[in-house]
C-alpha cells in the first residue's frame, strides 16, 4: 500500500499542468506526453529510452448527421493517474503466469459549445502504450455515429515495414517487406486475389504492424479489445509519414455505432531495441479483460489431425455428388443421388483418421464436407447454405462418434457458414446442441466469402459483433471456437478462452494455392499472433502436391525440419498435422517429434528474432520439466547459436535435434534432414545450420 501511495503521489505531482500531461512506464524507459494545441485538438507523443518514437500525433474522431465532431475545441477538466500491478495464470498460454503492469493516466476533456465529455485514458507498460477513448453517460453525448476516427501515429522516419493491404475483408496476404516510401508503389502487387476482398487504399496498411527503424527501433502498430467496434486499419501520410486509423465501414459507409457509456477498443504500441521483446510482450492479452467464464476446467488444448489437406490439394471433394446444379436444404434428396466418387467426409476415411489419431496419441479429428449443401454452397449469395445439423448419406454421425469413443478420440465439428452470418445465427443453438448431443467439444468455424447480407464486410462492427456473439454462445454450451476468416484476434481469448484459435491470416493451404513466401512464418508471430493464436495447420511433410493431386502444381516452401519447427514457434493451443496419414508414415522418425511436442506451456524463452530472417524459441511444457526448441529461417542460409541456460541447473537432459540435411533446401531438397541425439546441460551451447526455408526442432527432455 505504501508504494501505491508514493506512486500516486508521483504523479499527482508529475501531472500538475493545465495543458500537458506527462506519463512513465513503471521501468522509466518510456515516456508519453499528452498536450491540447491551441484549438483544442487532442495530441500524444511517445518516446521510448530518450528517443521520439511516436511525434506529435492527434487524437478525435468525426461523427455523422452534422453532429459537431470530436476533434478539437477541447479543456481538461479533469486527470486521474493510477498504478496497476498484478499476477494472472491464463487458462492456457506461452507462459504460466503474466505480469499486468502499468502506470495509467485518464483525460476528462469537455469539448466547448456541446458541453460534451470524453475521456482518453493511456496506459503505459514496460513494452509500449495502449490508449483508448472512452464515452461516459451525459446528456449531450448518447447516441452517435462515427463517420471516422482520427488516430494519429506520426513516424520518426522511413521505416522498414512487414505490411499487408489495407482490406475490410481479408488478410490472407503474403507480406511486403518495403520502407513506407515505397508502399502506395508496390500496394496492388501486394493484393494477390482473394475469393473476398475490398482495398480501400494505396496506402492502406492492416494491423498487426510491423516496423523497424534506422536506428534499430522494433516499432509494432496493433489494436486490443475489438469489441463492439469496427475493425482498425491504418492509412499512411506517405508525406509526413504519418499513420491514421481507418475504421471497417458497413454496407451504407458508417464506420460505428455508439451509445454511451461505452469505449473504442485499445490502440497498441509496442517499442524495443530488442525484437525478442515485441514476441514475448503479453501487452495485448493485458488490456483485455480477465475471463468472464468462471468454470474453465472444460477448456483444454487440442492436438488433432483431420480431413481437410486432402480436399484443399484436390485429392478429395467437399461434396458428395456431381449430380445437382442446385441444392435446397429439405427439399432436395441426396438418396437418390450418385456419389461422385471424390467425398472425403465417408464413414470409412473418418475411420482411417480415427484410427492414426488413437495409435499416435492424438486429441480429436475435425472432417470437413460432413454436412449436406456443399454442391453449391459459394459464390451465390445463397442465405440459407447448411443447416449444421443435416449429414450426408454415406457420414454415419452416431456410428463415427461411438467408434471415436471406443479409441479414446474426440471429434472436431466443422461449422462453414459461406459468409451468412444470419443464417448461422438462425441455427447456432440447434448446432451447438446437436455437437453437446454427439460428443462434439470445439468446433471449426469459416466465414469464406461476401458477407451476407450483401454490402457487410468481414471487419466491420456489425459482424464482429457476430463473432462475439458466437463465441459467447459456444461457451453456453461449453464449446470451444476456432474461427477462421473472421476479424484478426486483439487478445479477446483472455476473456474468453474458449476462443482457442483463429485463421485470419494466409495459413498452410496457400502452399497448397501457388505457395506462400518462405519467410512467411518468420513475420507471422511478429504481426498476427500479436493479438492471439493462429491455426495456422503445419506439419507439412510431402512439398509435391502433384504426388497428392496431378492437377496440383503448387509445392510447399519448407523444409520438413521448418514444418516441424512450427511447432514451437506458432504458439497455439490447438495444433493439427495437417498432412496424410500416409505421408506421416513414410517419415516416423521426424513425425515423433509431432507426437512429442507439447501444447500447453509454463515458460517460454525467445532466444533470437529479426522479423522476416529468423525466430528461435525454447518453451517449458507445462507440468513437467521438459523443453522444446523450434527454428525457422527465411530465405538466406544461416548459422543459428543459443544456449541451454534456460535448463535447470545440475541437470541432465537428452536433446533430440531433427534439423535441416547441409543439402537441403525449401525448394530442391524440402525433405532432407538429420536426427541427432546429445546430452545436454545448462551449459551446453549449439550451432546449428538452418537453409533456406528451413529450421530445426529439439526435444529436449530431463534424465531421471
Amino acid at each position: 500500500m505504501k508504494h501505491l501511495i508514493l506512486t500516486c503521489f508521483f504523479c499527482l505531482t508529475l501531472f500538475s499542468g493545465a495543458q500537458a500531461q506527462q506519463l512513465k512506464s513503471p521501468n522509466k524507459a518510456f515516456t508519453m506526453d499528452f498536450s491540447l494545441q491551441n484549438d483544442g485538438t487532442p495530441t500524444y507523443a511517445l518516446k521510448y529510452k530518450n528517443k521520439e518514437v511516436i511525434k506529435t500525433s492527434k487524437l478525435g474522431l468525426v461523427l455523422k448527421n452534422d453532429q459537431k465532431s470530436l476533434l478539437n475545441d477541447f479543456t481538461i477538466v479533469d486527470t486521474k493517474t493510477a498504478t496497476f500491478d498484478e499476477n494472472w495464470k491464463p487458462v492456457w498460454g506461452e507462459v504460466a503466469e503474466i505480469r499486468n503492469h502499468y502506470n495509467e493516466l485518464a483525460v476528462t476533456l469537455n469539448q466547448k459549445g456541446t458541453d460534451r465529455q470524453i475521456v482518453i485514458r493511456f496506459r503505459l507498460f514496460d513494452e509500449g502504450l495502449g490508449f483508448r477513448y472512452e464515452f461516459p453517460t451525459q446528456k449531450n453525448l448518447t447516441y452517435f455515429v462515427i463517420k471516422e476516427e482520427r488516430t494519429q501515429f506520426a513516424m520518426t522516419g522511413d521505416h522498414t515495414a512487414f505490411w499487408i493491404p489495407g482490406d475490410y475483408d481479408t488478410q490472407e496476404y503474403d507480406f511486403t517487406t518495403s520502407k513506407l516510401s515505397e508502399i502506395r508503389g508496390l500496394n496492388e502487387k501486394a493484393r494477390t486475389a482473394n475469393v473476398s476482398q475490398t482495398s480501400f487504399s494505396t496506402t492502406g496498411v492492416q494491423t498487426s504492424l510491423m516496423m523497424k527503424s534506422t536506428d534499430g527501433l522494433y516499432i509494432n502498430l496493433h489494436e486490443a479489445a475489438l469489441i463492439d467496434y469496427s475493425c482498425m486499419h491504418l492509412n499512411l501520410d506517405d508525406k509526413n509519414m504519418i499513420f491514421e486509423s481507418w475504421l471497417t465501414p458497413d454496407a451504407i459507409g458508417d464506420k460505428g455505432y455508439m451509445q454511451a457509456p461505452n469505449s473504442s477498443p485499445w490502440r497498441t504500441i509496442m517499442v524495443s531495441d530488442d525484437a525478442r521483446d515485441i514476441l514475448a510482450s503479453k501487452m495485448t492479452l493485458n488490456l483485455n479483460e480477465p475471463s468472464k467464464i468462471e468454470d474453465t476446467s472444460w477448456i483444454k488444448p487440442v492436438k488433432y489431425i483431420g480431413v481437410w489437406w486432402e480436399m484443399i490439394t484436390g485429392k478429395s471433394s467437399w461434396s458428395y455428388t456431381n449430380e445437382y446444379p442446385s441444392v435446397q436444404l429439405g427439399i432436395t434428396d441426396y438418396s437418390k443421388a450418385k456419389p461422385n466418387g471424390t467425398h472425403g467426409a465417408t464413414t470409412a476415411n473418418v475411420k482411417k483418421y480415427i484410427d492414426f489419431a488413437a495409435l499416435h496419441g492424438f486429441d480429436a479429428v475435425l472432417v470437413e464436407g460432413w454436412n449436406q449443401g456443399w454442391e453449391d454452397w459459394f459464390g451465390h449469395s445463397k442465405d440459407y447454405v447448411f443447416d449444421f445439423v443435416t449429414p450426408y448419406p454415406d457420414f454415419d454421425v452416431k456410428g463415427i462418434q461411438e467408434y471415436a469413443k471406443s479409441k479414446g478420440v474426440k471429434m472436431m465439428m466443422h461449422h462453414e457458414t459461406s459468409g451468412s452470418i444470419r443464417n448461422y445465427e438462425r441455427h447456432m443453438d440447434k448446432a451447438y446442441q446437436f455437437m453437446n448431443d454427439n460428443g462434439y467439444t470445439s468446433v471449426k468455424s469459416g466465414y469464406v466469402g461476401n458477407i451476407l447480407p450483401q454490402g457487410e464486410n468481414h471487419y466491420n462492427q456489425w459482424v464482429v459483433n457476430h463473432y462475439q456473439y458466437a463465441i459467447e454462445k459456444a461457451a453456453d454450451y461449453k464449446i470451444m471456437v476456432n474461427a477462421h476468416e473472421a476479424v484478426r484476434p486483439t487478445g479477446i481469448s483472455r476473456t474468453y478462452p474458449n476462443l482457442i484459435g483463429n485463421e485470419s491470416a494466409r495459413g498452410t493451404e496457400y502452399q497448397s494455392f501457388g505457395g506462400s513466401k518462405p519467410n512467411h512464418v518468420t513475420l507471422l508471430p511478429f504481426t498476427r499472433l500479436i493479438g492471439g493464436p493462429m491455426d495456422y495447420t503445419p506439419g507439412i511433410f510431402e512439398m509435391d502436391l502433384s504426388k497428392l493431386n496431378p492437377d496440383n502444381g503448387s509445392h510447399v516452401n519448407s523444409t520438413i525440419a521448418n514444418q516441424l519447427a512450427l511447432y514451437v514457434t506458432m504458439y497455439s493451443p490447438l495444433q493439427m498435422a495437417a498432412d496424410l496419414p500416409e505421408n506421416y508414415n513414410r517419415f516416423l522418425d521426424a513425425f515423433q517429434f509431432i507426437k512429442d511436442v507439447a501444447i500447453d506451456w509454463s515458460d517460454s524463452k525467445y532466444l533470437e528474432a529479426e522479423p522476416g530472417q529468423y525466430i528461435t524459441v525454447a518453451r517449458k511444457a507445462k507440468g513437467t520439466n521438459n523443453w522444446f526448441v523450434g527454428n525457422v529461417n527465411g530465405e538466406t542460409s544461416r548459422t543459428s547459436n543459443i544456449k541451454f541456460d534456460f535448463l535447470e541447473k545440475g541437470k541432465k537432459y537428452t536433446a533430440t535435434i531433427y534439423a535441416d540435411a547441409k543439402d537441403a533446401h525449401y525448394k530442391t531438397n524440402p525433405q532432407a534432414y538429420t536426427i541427432r541425439t546429445v546430452t545436454v546441460t545448462s551449459k551446453s551451447k549449439l550451432s546449428q545450420l538452418s537453409v533456406p526455408g528451413g529450421g530445426y526442432a529439439i526435444s529436449i527432455i530431463e534424465r531421471k
